[in-house]
């Protein structure tokens, strides 16, 4: 009766381990996939933020057309972006659009002074500085994730279970370069 015992017992730790790696896994890529969320909330945030600012600069300068337009077409790419390299990629077309508006409201004194428009500055601002937190804690949460389905004894089992490595948030070169701000 020994004899059957034993085994039995063998199987039993090993699914244990198993289910708890599993959970494990599955515990993590849930953490993956709400600091993505999070990272989607604030860039949409940021999305829901611009009409207001466009519709306020517009009406001080006509004549930006083209610096409007395309910070409404990179505005839709963010809308649409489905991974994390599209969300990369119209962030930075997005981001390359407000920095081209600042030059046209420095064109425009009143428009600096105007009320409506400061208080969507620093909304903006503190947006900027919620999406580079959320990517922080997306990353973050991403590495725990990669190590977790690299290491062994997991990575035996991680990819039978279908959890594959995550993909990093990450900026384009042109992102990763000082603006030159001269007065």
């Amino acid at each position: 009766m020994k004899k059957f015992l034993v085994p039995i017992i063998i199987i039993a730790v090993i699914l244990v381990l198993i289910g708890g790696g599993y959970n494990n896994l599955l515990s993590l890529n849930e953490d993956v996939d709400n600091s993505w969320a999070q990272v989607e909330n604030v860039l949409k945030r940021r999305a829901d933020l611009i009409p207001n600012l466009v519709k306020t600069v517009k009406g001080y300068a006509e004549q930006e057309e083209r610096v409007l337009t395309q910070i409404t077409e990179a505005r839709s790419k963010m809308s649409s972006a489905k991974t994390p390299g599209e969300y990369a990629e119209a962030d930075a077309q997005l981001t390359q659009g407000l920095n081209s508006l600042n030059v046209v409201v420095e064109n425009y004194p009143d428009l600096k002074a105007n009320q409506g428009f400061l208080e969507l500055q620093a909304e903006l601002a503190s947006t900027e500085n919620k999406i580079s937190t959320e990517r922080m804690r997306y990353n973050d949460n991403v590495a725990v994730f990669n190590k977790k389905v690299k290491r062994f004894p997991t990575n035996i089992y991680a990819n039978m279970l279908g959890f594959d490595k995550r993909e990093y948030f990450k900026i384009n070169e042109a992102d990763s370069e000082v603006p030159n701000v001269d007065f």
